[in-house]
């Protein structure tokens, strides 16, 4: 029998700066995730022993983020020790993965209640600081195609016509957006504010926002990767032969900031919940993954949420909100263009080139910031999608309850 899987809570922390001046610099991402935990508990007061599994994302599991996180994260915290856990990577989707592992492991009966979510933190653990043979072994890279994301979103640009303009304008929006929704307090249920070993507020809010920015600044700014051109150009051309010249046009303002934060959801069933008291907030109804063109990259989400879309018997005219990471203002525009979508019901409170892309977090903040919009305005159903390394993508469908 297939059991339908809840989401009973959705947190986050606030996202800092990927740099060494960035507020969440001083704190490990095992601490990070310590304060989710704690914070998940608080809430909803459930006994950590009810939970049957932790599967967490991360990008980049290496370092402080390395030897299976999600397990050693929930000794830290002080979890009974007979609460397994696992690591989980798909590029950028690798949250999504977790959440959607987790839906799964309810649905079918594996589990009444899992935590599900990821971490990253970039200004500790750099991204590509794995060595990974897909970018770091030259002929493996040659072999797969592997071009830098930054020159992926150019020629995704390129091959889709996107002026320089319009990815500033999205750019521009997703900075407006995003500090409107903070001075609004719309991220306020979900986001924890994170505290030092001595218990002083160490971050409570975004930290890369720029509220100030203006088209003319945008307009000014150099393009960010037409150095790497050099390199990576003629593999997109070898790849595709009709593109004949790469467009650098993306800067870093319509790109997606490097950031620290981790994110955590409660998943379970109707009779676990009823069990314990909880009220979900929504359900997952379906999930897609897909892999598309692996030198463009950044194709995939459009035909994630379609797929997605599809299980259920449903298509994009049922869709009240989505939620489409800024993996470049090009994955967006393409994205748009492809399910022939309004801007105004994308990623309606900003994204991550205002509050930056923490990798393998990522999919737990989209969904969280999804369903509490969803619940702001009232509406009931909403998709969110990432496309990430490879040419991967997963969108992930959930219903208001």
């Amino acid at each position: 029998m297939q059991l339908d899987a809840y989401v009973y809570e959705a947190i986050r922390t606030p996202r800092g700066a990927g740099t060494d001046a960035g507020s969440l610099r001083s704190v490990k991402p095992i601490e990070l995730l310590a304060q989710l935990y704690q914070a998940l508990t608080q809430r909803t007061g459930i006994n950590p022993a009810e939970v049957g599994d932790i599967l967490l994302g991360c990008n980049t599991a290496f370092g402080d983020q390395g030897a299976d996180i999600a397990k050693i994260s929930a000794l830290y915290a002080g979890w009974p020790d007979r609460v397994p856990g696992a690591t989980v990577n798909r590029f950028c989707a690798s949250a999504f993965d977790a959440i959607n592992t987790a839906a799964m492991q309810v649905s079918v009966g594996a589990a009444d209640l899992v935590v599900a979510g990821g971490v990253e933190s970039m200004s500790r653990v750099p991204m590509l600081a794995d060595k990974g043979a897909w970018f770091a072994d030259s002929a493996v890279a040659a072999k797969t195609g592997f071009v830098h994301m930054g020159v992926a979103a150019d020629a995704l640009a390129t091959a889709a016509g996107l002026s320089r303009e319009l990815l500033d304008e999205l750019a521009y929006t997703s900075h407006q957006r995003a500090a409107i929704a903070t001075q609004e307090q719309r991220f306020g249920r979900a986001v924890i504010p994170i505290h030092d070993e001595a218990g002083e507020e160490v971050l409570a809010h975004d930290e890369t926002i720029r509220a100030s920015l203006t088209p003319e600044k945008l307009a000014g700014l150099p393009e960010a990767f037409s150095q790497m051109g050099a390199t990576f150009d003629p593999v997109v051309q070898a790849a595709h032969p009709a593109l004949a010249k790469v467009q650098h046009l993306h800067t870093v303002a319509s790109s997606p900031g490097m950031v620290d934060a981790a994110s955590m959801l409660l998943i379970g069933n109707a009779g676990v919940g009823v069990r314990l008291g909880l009220t979900p907030l929504a359900k997952i109804r379906s999930f897609a993954n897909v892999a598309s063109d692996p030198t463009l990259m950044l194709t995939g989400p459009g035909p994630a949420a379609r797929s997605a879309l599809a299980k259920v018997d449903m298509s994009v005219r049922d869709v009240d909100l989505f939620e489409c990471n800024e993996s470049f203002a090009a994955t967006v525009a393409v994205f748009e263009k492809d399910l022939n979508l309004d801007h105004d019901i994308v990623n309606v409170n900003g994204g991550a080139m205002a509050m930056g892309h923490p990798l393998g977090a990522t999919g737990g903040i989209l969904l969280a910031t999804l369903i509490d919009e969803l619940r702001r305005q009232g509406q009931s159903i909403g998709v969110a999608t990432i496309p990430a390394g490879a040419g991967l993508a997963t969108a992930t469908v959930v219903e208001v309850v």
